[in-house]
């Protein structure tokens, strides 16, 4: 038997894929659940990697987590938060000692190096200055996306990580998740043929928007970044790698719509809790979404005691921005956005974010030479020119608390087990996403940007 005749015997063959029958399960004709197989090169560590979370929010509780499970691969030995509720809850959950417990980024580099890695999952701003100071020190570091405000920044820690030879993860989280490992692999397999087009659209849910882009913290591009590197460059990064090719050009248009204050309807009031006319049809009340639906109140810093929460939960919408009227914030991030992107060998791609949408969940099609796909996470549809058949593919992970259907796809963790390996084993080729690796989605962003503002196609390079 020649050796193609015996993979289609171990497997199923898409044009010139072949997915191992290890990974799958039938659930129905032509259509097979899948999960991504152990990595042969992880190994057993001799100790867990060690690592100093700055920033307790909302991704360092995530990454954080990893830990509380699997306490023999990764042990958060430190922490630097200044908001006092987060910083107790997080030390008590990982047992952190109090002379390792921090207000502020500086005071862990006060220290001499005591972790191998650092967390670094602080707002927008606050990511260059803490990981420019652990590349010095000699840290690892698992970077929260996006990896900083401006190119020049991204290219300094790009500089810096080589110079020092240290592990930079970026959590690029999309790369880890197995709805993208296997569409990023049928298609360097050959099983659509050659990539031609790909449409890529990410809808951010109408009340994710209110939260986190009019209300939240990345409300405003000129104190955190702009929404396109913030939400989105989970989304060019993923173009970038399902493609294979560098890309070239770029252009881009978006604006804000709809959360401005000329469109506050008659009888609003600034707050939902003063006596808005309007707060019960409107969508985005947040006594709807807060105090009602109990929605995404972990940026409320509720206490253990869930007698207090509705107290707690009406005090924070009376005196934070999530309280406030979704049309009188000082927010400019676009509501939708669209881009077209030129790649290498005449490859093109689309990319769309929308806010308004009742649904999270990105959407994927490509289009080959010999097929194409459509997907929406959930499920891959591969379709054969050749041979006229359909498969399904239906993909197995884990989607953490706080995330689940938030279209990570399971991602979180599998970024995080990686990460350790890497750092236990001083391997970066064990990642896909280390900054070498990440940097151009960046590039992509802030030519987008620039293409957005100036009505110009951007050419992308990443030589300085």
């Amino acid at each position: 038997m020649n050796r193609r005749k015996l993979l289609k015997s171990l497997g199923l063959s898409i044009g010139a894929a072949v997915i191992s029958t290890e990974a799958l399960a039938k659930l129905a004709d032509n259509k097979y659940a899948y999960s991504i197989p152990p990595n042969p090169e992880h190994k057993p560590l001799s100790k867990a990697v060690t690592a100093i979370t700055i920033g307790a929010g909302s991704r360092g509780t995530v990454y954080g987590n990893y830990a509380a499970k699997f306490p023999d691969q990764l042990d958060i030995i430190g922490v630097a938060e200044p908001n006092a509720f987060r910083n107790e809850k997080y030390a008590t959950q990982h047992n952190i000692a109090a002379e390792n417990r921090f207000k502020t980024w500086e005071d862990v580099f006060s220290r001499p190096k005591f972790a191998d890695a650092v967390i670094i999952s602080t707002p927008d701003n606050l990511h260059y200055a803490p990981c420019m100071k652990a590349l010095a020190m000699g840290y690892d570091i698992l970077l929260e996306k996006p990896i900083a405000p401006t190119e020049k920044e991204c290219r300094d820690i790009l500089k810096l990580a080589k110079k020092n030879n240290r592990i930079v993860a970026v959590c690029h989280v999309l790369r880890y998740a197995p709805y993208f490992v296997k569409m990023r692999e049928l298609i360097q397999q050959g099983a659509i043929g050659d990539i031609v087009s790909v449409q890529h659209f990410e809808p951010i849910e109408h009340l994710h928007m209110a939260h986190s882009y009019v209300r939240g913290n990345w409300h405003n591009s000129k104190e955190t970044t702009p929404i396109i590197l913030a939400k989105s460059c989970h989304d060019l990064d993923i173009l970038r790698w399902v493609v294979g090719k560098p890309s070239q050009r770029i252009a881009a248009m978006g604006d804000l719509k709809l959360f401005r204050k000329e469109n506050a309807p008659a009888g609003s009031t600034a707050r939902c809790t003063d006596g808005c006319k309007v707060e019960r049809e409107c969508p985005y009340s947040a006594i709807k979404h807060y105090y009602e639906g109990r929605k995404r109140t972990a940026v409320l810093d509720l206490p253990a005691d869930k007698a207090k929460h509705p107290e707690v939960i009406m005090e924070k919408l009376r005196t934070t921005n999530y309280g406030r009227c979704v049309y009188r914030m000082e927010n400019d991030q676009p509501d939708h956005y669209v881009a077209s992107i030129q790649f290498a060998d005449s490859v093109t791609a689309s990319f769309s974010m929308e806010a308004f949408t009742s649904y999270h969940g990105r959407r994927t099609r490509v289009m080959g030479t010999m097929g194409d796909m459509v997907g929406d996470m959930t499920e891959l549809v591969v379709n054969d020119f050749r041979t006229r058949k359909e498969l399904k593919l239906v993909p197995k992970a884990e989607d953490v608390d706080g995330y689940k259907n938030s279209g990570h796809g399971g991602g979180d963790w599998l970024l995080v087990r990686d990460f350790v390996q890497a750092v236990g084993q001083q391997n970066p080729k064990l990642l896909t996403s280390t900054i070498d690796e990440s940097i151009e989605a960046h590039l992509m962003g802030f030519m987008a940007e620039e293409s957005r503002k100036k009505g110009k196609i951007m050419d992308i390079s990443m030589s300085v």
